[in-house]
């Protein structure tokens, strides 16, 4: 790959950036060493010295000695008109990129073109660096790769380190464009002052950059590097009276071992960059090979999710839900399962996340809705069924109107419909997902927080939002029996819920003992397999005909 000098050094000089003539600051004609005739251009770079007669030495030296030149043109040119070089780029102290071109008539009889290529200059680096930082771009990264990976000394000191921001989307959503473009380039400050003269940092757009760590004895400076850069960009920014707080995850590609050219390099430090966001984010990873198996794995599970919803091969199951006074039943949780010929079961834990990250969540999710809405609406009433939402569906603004069409197309009574969140879905853009279950709530939907207890912001939650419902999560549940702490936040949930005037409701009740606790608490319903396994359609409908 060129340099920009060498991108705009070959060709002739008679050829502008755009095809059309340059401008020419000044051309001399040199016979025996001595100007033999001048033409100028717009600009006289010799301030008027250039004139018949004089040696090109004195005039060069002149023009160095009164500031029209930098120091040290005057023996670059010489240099190079010895070796009758025929293209030289020289950059002057105000900016400007000038260019001299030498045609070579005779032994003593050459012509001297100085032509102003400031534009192709600027035009060649703004294709290699980030408009918004001033750094290379992936365009100039992959260059200077190319360049250091071609000496193999240089190897065993290579690293290169994929670096995202944790929760940058969150700023710029809340705070606004500029406000999110300041903050890369303090992130960008902070991070050049941890590298070493020979590293080289680059930006490949939006929030994440790459960063060649030319020299260091490895893998222990790239865990020293990356532990710094976690350390010093997660520490808090002040913009425009607004506290900025952003975090970093790091992936970490070895030359020695990872990979033999930039793309690979690139492709496995953003491998292990997933790992290392996966594990919790604000932390960093090393590529491993097994990495880029699970990899393959989680693209094929991927493809088969999405031909699994198209060819509607994906089925709900009915976990019943009863009221512990009386035992009543009073409507079905729903829960997709997946199972095919090559892949046998698999577990919605492990296909679930993957539609969140993956996007086919809100596909996945509309098909629940509408499917659940479907069968919920064949049983008598007032039974309801719950439908699990996941956080990220939250970021659909049609995720109303999807609910609402569900509704109108099973013909089910919006008060039927429980809708299950957990506080994931609350923890960002908690406005706007707060004005949609606002919006569902007024609908006559049922809403209930799930898993509670489980996050640090559960109470918080309840004081913002009306739930209907809260379900107290089954890890709870499942050490009730021999964890005095777990009794006591049953009980206290039972009561807040109360005083609230909020039905609990306990998931993951599996034995005789547990129910009796839960119901002495105050506990209103129950969900668990000692009540109901999780039933088919065909098989819930029989329940039902033999419970109501």
């Amino acid at each position: 790959m060129l340099s920009p000098a060498e991108k705009l050094t070959t060709g002739r000089p008679s050829e502008g950036p755009d095809g059309s003539p340059p401008s020419v600051a000044t051309t001399l004609h040199i016979t025996h060493g001595v100007v033999t005739d001048v033409a100028g251009g717009p600009t006289d770079l010799f301030g008027g010295r250039a004139v018949p007669g004089k040696p090109l030495v004195d005039l060069l030296d002149e023009a160095e000695k009164f500031g029209f030149l930098p120091g040290g043109t005057a023996a670059s040119i010489n240099t190079a008109l010895a070796a009758r070089q025929s293209k030289q780029l020289l950059s002057l102290a105000d900016g400007r990129s000038i260019m001299v071109a030498t045609e070579f008539a005779a032994a003593d009889d050459m012509t001297l073109h100085f032509v102003d290529v400031s534009f192709a200059v600027q035009m060649t680096l703004s294709q290699q660096r980030d408009v918004l930082t001033g750094l290379p771009n992936r365009v100039e990264l992959l260059r200077r790769l190319n360049e250091h990976l071609a000496s193999p000394a240089s190897l065993p000191q290579t690293a290169v380190l994929y670096v995202d921001l944790d929760r940058f989307k969150m700023v710029n959503d809340t705070l606004g464009h500029p406000i999110g473009d300041a903050l890369l380039k303090l992130v960008v400050e902070r991070m050049q002052r941890l590298l070493a003269p020979k590293d080289v940092l680059a930006r490949l757009g939006g929030d994440e950059f790459v960063i060649l760590q030319a020299e260091g004895e490895q893998p222990h400076a790239a865990e020293v590097l990356a532990s710094r850069i976690i350390e010093i960009v997660g520490r808090t920014y002040l913009l425009q009276g607004h506290s900025v707080q952003v975090g970093a995850s790091v992936g970490i590609a070895l030359a020695a071992t990872d990979g033999k050219t930039p793309e690979e390099l690139i492709k496995n430090a953003d491998l292990a960059l997933f790992k290392a966001k996966s594990a919790g984010r604000g932390t960093f990873r090393f590529f491993t090979d097994a990495m880029d198996r699970e990899i393959q794995e989680r693209r094929a599970l991927e493809i088969d999710l999405r031909r699994a919803i198209i060819m509607q091969e994906l089925s709900l199951v009915y976990q019943p839900q009863f009221e512990i006074d009386g035992n009543k039943l009073v409507g079905f949780e729903s829960l997709v399962r997946w199972s095919t010929s090559e892949r046998g079961s698999v577990s919605p834990a492990q296909f679930i996340p993957l539609a969140e990250e993956t996007g086919i969540i809100d596909q996945l999710g509309e098909w629940v809705l509408r499917t659940a809405c479907k069968e919920a609406a064949r049983w008598p009433e007032p039974l309801t069924v719950s439908v699990n939402l996941s956080p990220v569906q939250f970021k659909s603004p049609k995720l109303v109107s999807i609910i609402v069409g569900a509704l109108s197309s099973a013909g089910l009574p919006p008060s039927r419909l429980d809708l299950e969140i957990t506080e994931g879905a609350l923890i960002e853009n908690t406005e706007t997902v707060l004005l949609m279950l606002n919006q569902i709530k007024a609908m006559g939907i049922k809403v209930s927080i799930d898993d509670f207890g489980t996050g640090y912001s559960s109470l918080s939650y309840l004081q913002k939002f009306p739930f209907d419902k809260i379900k107290i999560d089954q890890s709870f549940i499942r050490s009730l029996e021999t964890n005095a702490d777990s009794a006591a936040i049953v009980r206290a949930v039972t009561a807040l819920g109360k005083s609230l005037g909020m039905m609990t409701i306990a998931e993951g009740v599996e034995t005789e003992s547990q129910l009796e606790l839960i119901a002495r608490d105050g506990c209103a319903q129950v969900q668990g397999y000692l009540t109901g396994r999780p039933l088919a359609a065909d098989a819930a409908a029989e329940l039902i005909s033999t419970r109501t």
